[in-house]
């Protein structure tokens, strides 16, 4: 996970740079026995289509791709590219909720993500909005989204959080 988190900073640094070349997002979890994957019409849960009622998502040709995550029991969090809003999809269940984020910053702005990991060790979603070459924190509850300053060192590829 720990590869996947710094992967994670070092994409948000270039993204707006280099542009987006991700494959089709694809996560399995062992621990729980599934594998989630993501299409143009929501989600699949091991060969179950999971529809997303009110997904919005913008085409390749137009923003990088929407992306997905586990989360810490085994959850699908979906993001969209073009607006602030998650969505959970239920292991057990594969019940869908819709999750609107309040952003700490870039009020009234369509900040999208394209880019989701979870990190155990921070208890905490981390975002990349390619279109605007940003990092996120979103709490475990879905509610609340905050900018993270970061840099990048040129000498040693490594990403520090400011």
């Amino acid at each position: 996970m720990r590869s996947r988190y710094t992967a994670l900073l070092f994409t948000a640094s270039i993204l707006s740079v280099t542009g987006c070349d991700q494959p089709v997002p694809y996560v399995q979890d062992p621990p729980r026995a599934h594998a989630w994957q993501l299409t143009r019409d929501g989600v699949v849960a091991d060969r179950t289509a999971v529809p997303l009622p009110g997904w919005i998502r913008a085409e390749e040709a137009y923003a990088c791709p929407p992306d997905l995550a586990v989360g810490p029991k085994g959850e699908a969090v979906i993001t969209s590219n073009v607006v602030p809003t998650l969505w959970r999809v239920d292991p057990e269940t594969l019940a869908v909720t819709e999750h609107p984020l309040a952003l700490d910053d870039d009020g009234g702005r369509d900040v999208g993500f394209s880019g989701l990991v979870y990190s155990p060790k921070h208890a905490a979603y981390f975002a990349v909005s390619h279109a605007h070459g940003t990092l996120w924190r979103i709490d475990t509850q879905l509610k609340r989204a905050q900018k993270i300053a970061f840099t990048l060192s040129k000498e040693d590829s490594t990403c520090a959080i400011s």
